[in-house]
């Protein structure tokens, strides 16, 4: 549930960025994706363009229509401010994140690795008791 609270401090973010509420092109469209009849009836999608910046945004989180509003605008501010300030929204970092450990080792890295290991190992070995020789 969306609270007049995170309403007011979403519009007070809007005001900062420079994005007025006039500016705003707001569309209530059928939604995509599962939930079968009742997504295939209803307009809850909100399209959100803003024509100064070009920006395009649109919504289906959840299966109210208001609260999808909020949204909507909330991902509109992101990506505005991501615009402006030039920075790598928090989401974006995430991904990168994510996509680089699931990425692949080099040949090289996995030698080194290896390599790495191995001294590692033998380092351990020496570790061991001392028995004189028999």
């Amino acid at each position: 549930m969306i609270t007049s609270e995170k309403m007011e401090k979403l519009q007070k973010r809007m005001v900062e960025l420079g994005i007025l509420e006039q500016e705003i092109e707001e569309h209530f469209i059928r939604g995509s994706g599962s939930g079968g009849q009742k997504v295939n009836k209803t307009s809850s999608c909100v399209q959100l363009v803003h024509p100064s910046s070009g920006i395009e945004v649109r919504c289906q989180h959840t299966r109210s229509q208001a609260d999808n509003r909020y949204w909507a605008r909330r991902e509109l501010c992101e990506k505005i401010e991501e615009k402006v300030l030039g920075e790598k929204s928090a989401k974006q970092q995430a991904a990168e994140k994510i996509r680089r450990q699931k990425r692949r080792r080099s040949r090289r890295a996995k030698a080194k690795m290896l390599d790495a290991k191995t001294k590692q190992g033998s380092k351990k070995k020496l570790r061991g008791r001392v028995r004189p020789d028999d």
